[in-house]
C-alpha cells in the first residue's frame, strides 16, 4: 500500500486550496470532519454491538455447559 509523505500531502493542499479556494477552503475541511466524526461514531456503534451481541453468546453457552454438567 502506497505511503503519502509531507511532499504529497502539501501538494494535495495546495491543489485543493486552488481548486476549492483559500474563502471556502476552511468550510470543506470543516464538513469532512464531520464526516470522519459520524463514520467513527457509527464504526464504533456497530463494534460496541458485536461485542455485545458476542458476549451474550459466550455467556449463553457458558451456562448451557455448566447445566449439561
Amino acid at each position: 500500500m502506497p505511503q503519502i509523505g509531507w511532499f504529497e500531502l502539501l501538494v494535495i493542499i495546495i491543489v485543493a486550496i486552488l481548486v476549492i479556494g483559500p474563502k471556502d477552503f476552511p468550510i470543506v475541511l470543516n464538513k469532512i470532519g464531520s464526516w470522519v466524526g459520524s463514520f467513527k461514531r457509527f464504526f464504533s456503534d456497530v463494534q460496541k454491538n458485536v461485542n455485545e451481541i458476542t458476549n451474550l453468546e459466550e455467556k449463553d453457552n457458558k451456562k448451557d455447559n455448566k447445566k449439561d454438567e
